[in-house]
């Protein structure tokens, strides 16, 4: 199973592209940039893939379904 190289791979395109777009600016708090980018269309499509079930899309993302409900909110995801 390739999907995880595929996505690592294709953050690893994007953020190339990112420094390159730089020009020679010093980047800031990449690790925040990357998590508040991703994370917001990994849960709303892992949310279409269980149907809008946020018991099973937790369980998807190996997280906690109050977790995914806080997430939901803080990110204003529609259900």
């Amino acid at each position: 199973m390739s999907r995880p190289n595929e996505l690592g791979d294709a953050v690893r395109r994007s953020l190339e592209r990112y420094f390159k777009d730089l020009d020679g600016e010093t980047p800031s708090a990449i690790y925040d940039m990357v998590l508040r980018i991703i994370e917001k269309p990994m849960i709303e499509t892992v949310l279409r893939q269980a149907e809008g079930n946020q018991t099973s899309a937790a369980e998807m993302l190996g997280i906690n379904r109050n977790t995914l409900r806080k997430k939901i909110q803080q990110l204003r995801i529609k259900g």
